[in-house]
């Protein structure tokens, strides 16, 4: 593994930026490297939950391999009307595909579950369905990989907000978020691996 940084939100928000603005790489090409990197990790009958940004864009994306690979169980989304952006793109293709975006979590018969719900912008507890989601993901009792970082955890602090995600194996994507490391981060993340989706060196600080 190459030495991958370990970056605060505001950091990661900015070399979103300089990837988009200096460097024109498309969104939608480091979301295909990300949603591949995470379906990877995703070993058994899979249920996805997606959020409504970026995060969940990431999550429908390893929807669609996940598909291919005959390892989708269901994919469900917060709020698919919501969704915009590349996000709306890759909820788009799977619709193209015959799958269904599903609004409620199918978990009953999932072997893993796919947190793709809340990235780096938290700064507060999650609420509605968000929360509910955690908890049922939470009480499933199967396996549970995270996109980037689980779902209620502050990214930069570490502080596992009520309720968050108990990971076992965490897929950041790019460079590790400094939360994982401190705080409460590392009893909720489990096992982390740093995913290369591409982004630059030159992008990063």
């Amino acid at each position: 593994m190459w030495n991958a940084p370990s970056l605060t939100s505001a950091q990661a928000r900015e070399v979103d930026r300089v990837c988009a603005e200096r460097f024109h790489l498309p969104v939608e090409w480091l979301m295909e490297a990300a949603g591949w990197e995470l379906a990877r990790h995703c070993r058994g009958q899979t249920t996805v939950l997606c959020g409504t940004g970026n995060n969940g864009g990431d999550g429908l994306a390893a929807a669609r391999h996940l598909h291919r690979w005959g390892r989708l169980h269901a994919v469900a989304c917060v709020d698919r009307n919501r969704l915009k952006g590349p996000a709306a793109g890759e909820a788009e293709v799977l619709e193209r595909l015959g799958l269904s975006i599903e609004n409620e979590p199918r978990l009953a018969g999932a072997e893993v579950i796919l947190d793709a719900l809340l990235g780096t912008g938290l700064s507060r507890p999650p609420e509605g369905t968000y929360a509910e989601w955690i908890r049922a993901a939470n009480a499933a009792g199967v396996e549970i990989v995270s996109a980037d970082l689980p779902s209620g955890l502050d990214a930069d602090s570490g502080r596992a907000y009520d309720p968050c995600i108990r990971a076992r194996v965490t897929v950041t994507l790019g460079f590790l978020k400094v939360g994982l490391q401190q705080g409460d981060g590392p009893a909720f993340a489990g096992h982390v691996e740093i995913a290369d989706i591409g982004i630059p060196n030159e992008a990063l600080p």
